[in-house]
């Protein structure tokens, strides 16, 4: 996976996570609005929209602690192979770096160009 598609899906799963966060302290909050509501109805849809918020929180905390788990895994992985490969990493980074320069160049020299 790309670098900048990784921190696309990075940014994306936080803003899940911080939309949940939000939409659960929003629920919590209408919740004790709404505690003076009386009848078997308003009773019966609090518990229903309780149990509703506590099993999406168990699923966003599991969904959380999975994503960790594979993003140390994959630093683990990473790390032991620069570590075993040095010479490897370097070569690997100086071609990034190789292409990324080319393609800039590129860029700058065609934007120069439009521009005259």
């Amino acid at each position: 996976m790309s670098n900048n598609s990784h921190s696309n899906a990075a940014a994306s799963r936080d803003k899940l996570v911080e939309d949940v966060k939000v939409l659960t302290k929003d629920v919590q909050e209408l919740l004790k609005a709404t505690a003076a509501v009386v009848g078997d109805k308003a009773a019966e849809a609090r518990v229903k929209v309780e149990e509703s918020l506590k099993v999406a929180q168990d699923k966003l905390n599991i969904v959380q602690e999975n994503v960790k788990a594979k993003g140390q895994e994959a630093f683990s992985v990473t790390d032991g192979y620069v570590r075993d490969n040095p010479w490897n990493a370097v070569g690997i980074a100086a071609g990034i770096g190789f292409v990324l320069g080319i393609g800039f160049s590129a860029g700058a020299f065609l934007r120069s160009r439009r521009d005259d």
